[in-house]
């Protein structure tokens, strides 16, 4: 059996008051935390802009897309294969950005991984712009829908170019001069 000490001290203390700047438990210093670990100066960016586009224009495409019977054409399966994909990896990714995720992750080449996925969601992206682009006819009573479908998915492809071109500029070692430079307010 174990001894149990001779000699036991306990000593107790006042709680004491968090403060609200050091992130305390008042809304004002929870506030503060979540503003400190976000990256607000990258809302200002160039590629920030460009993703929302993306993210904005991708969700009107792909709603476009589902709100007809997509069924008639394989092709529009595809269409929206690639709409739903990318705008989903494509949040995913702003809101990495936004909360400063890739500086905490340093062992992953984000320049390098960011530009390859641009580049890559521009080629199926200018695949599913064809796709549709192809397979819209006036005969269909929901001719507007997949039309205006086509013309958003030629912006959100010029969009993802964009941002493919900016993301090469920021690996190339242009010290992200141009993909990182801010908007004046």
């Amino acid at each position: 059996m174990a001894d149990f000490p001779s000699k036991v001290t306990t000593e107790t203390s006042s709680p004491q008051t968090q403060s609200s700047q050091q992130g305390g438990n008042s809304l004002q210093g929870l506030a503060a935390d979540v503003a400190a670990t976000m990256n607000m100066s990258f809302l200002r960016s160039i590629k920030a802009i460009l993703m929302i586009v993306e993210i904005l224009l991708g969700l009107l495409h792909w709603a476009l897309i589902a709100s007809t019977p997509y069924t008639v054409a394989p092709a529009y399966g595809w269409v929206l294969f690639v709409a739903i994909t990318l705008w989903l990896l494509t949040t995913i990714l702003f809101f990495m950005h936004l909360c400063d995720t890739l500086s905490k992750v340093p062992a992953v080449p984000w320049p390098l991984t960011v530009m390859a996925y641009n580049g890559i969601a521009t080629i199926l992206y200018v695949t599913a712009f064809l796709a549709n682009a192809v397979s819209v006819h006036s005969y269909f009573w929901y001719y507007g829908h997949l039309a205006a479908a086509a013309f958003f998915g030629a912006v959100v492809t010029v969009a993802y170019g964009a941002s493919a071109f900016f993301s090469y500029l920021e690996w190339k070692g242009d010290g992200g001069n141009a993909a990182t430079s801010t908007v004046p307010t």
